[in-house]
């Protein structure tokens, strides 16, 4: 299914965003993934509340964060698929359906119909990846679930991220969830340190660490996932080091010159030139990655030197730079947006 996107993409936009909600959910059917993950998938994927309920029970409702809302009927209005069955599913939006609201109820009622069947079980518990990865866990039960997940406590893995709509080449291989975080549900893998990562795009790959530290694997993977540019593919957090700890370990950005470098980046020039400048040694080096001649250079980092109040070629100034260019990055990502209804991906500018 994957690899048919981009031809269909380039036929009909607006049938592109159909199949992907097909090839999603079929993904996460062949994961087994858990009721709860599918309903944080429908709904991040429509923007609204989904719910489940099997034989009349009060049900599952998950909200747009991934976390479980109060047990619940569905509401007076709600959009519902499956009511003359034993598994009913549904989406609580205010006002009018939109375009795909249809396709993700039909494909959320497949994946929780095939879900039931391999376990009965209406509310399930918590699955041991999400456990393993979550960082508010305490070191006995991320413990208990690695091992349940037969993750070898002196064995190092990494945890890969993805959106719910990254391109995939084929099946991800390696233990895999939907897990709620912070910036909606997100797609995770756990792969030995030294496996061959999948051919995937956009996603972000974590520290290396052994299981009882996996949490922080993700966090820096969800971090590098964020810093994903367009055509990227996969953004390794290793290409960061310790930069990549210090900006995932904080839910706020770390106190920088953000604002000044925000007012800087209004100039259709910054972008390049700034990463230009963090990634060589000296302004010839930069002046040729960015693809200008050096006397073209040296007024744009007059002017960066003169807005920032700093130098940002030299000493402290450069790691300053650094920081605030990657928090920049990180407030304007939009990597993790979904499609619009008409199929075209928005303008990711991280």
């Amino acid at each position: 299914m994957q690899e048919l996107l981009g031809r269909i993409a380039a036929l009909d936009p607006e049938a592109s965003v159909g199949i992907r909600i097909i090839a999603c959910f079929d993904e996460l059917i062949a994961g087994n993934v858990n009721t709860r993950g599918l309903l944080a998938t429908a709904a991040a994927l429509t923007g609204c509340p989904a719910g489940f309920r099997a034989d009349g029970a009060a049900g599952l409702r998950v909200g747009l964060d991934g976390e479980a809302l109060p047990a619940a009927p569905p509401p007076d209005g709600a959009a519902r698929l499956g009511e003359a069955s034993d598994v009913e599913v549904w989406l609580e939006r205010e006002g009018p359906s939109h375009a795909n609201d249809a396709l993700v109820l039909e494909r959320l009622l497949l994946a929780a119909g095939v879900r039931r069947g391999r376990d009965r079980r209406d509310l399930e518990p918590r699955r041991d990846l999400g456990v393993v990865l979550d960082p508010d866990v305490d070191d006995d039960a991320r413990r208990e679930a690695a091992g349940r997940l037969g993750l070898g406590a002196a064995r190092s893995y990494r945890v890969l991220a993805a959106p719910l709509f990254a391109r995939w080449a084929a099946h991800p291989p390696g233990l895999g969830d939907v897990v709620p975080t912070r910036h909606g549900p997100i797609h995770v893998l756990v792969l030995p340190a030294t496996a061959a990562l999948p051919d995937v795009e956009p996603a972000g790959v974590g520290h290396e660490a052994p299981p009882a530290a996996l949490h922080r694997s993700f966090a820096t993977a969800l971090t590098a996932l964020r810093l994903s540019g367009p055509g990227e593919g996969i953004v390794h957090a290793d290409e960061y080091g310790g930069l990549l700890d210090l900006l995932a370990g904080s839910a706020t950005p770390p106190s920088t010159d953000g604002d000044l470098l925000a007012k800087v980046m209004v100039h259709s020039w910054a972008r390049e030139t700034v990463d230009a400048l963090l990634r060589t040694n000296t302004l010839r080096e930069a002046a040729r990655l960015a693809q200008v001649h050096h006397s073209t250079l040296q007024p744009r980092v007059d002017t960066l030197t003169a807005e920032l109040g700093f130098n940002p070629t030299h000493g402290y100034g450069r790691a300053r730079l650094g920081l605030s260019y990657l928090t920049w990055r990180l407030e304007n990502s939009r990597v993790l947006d979904l499609p619009t209804p008409q199929g075209a991906a928005p303008d990711r500018h991280a």
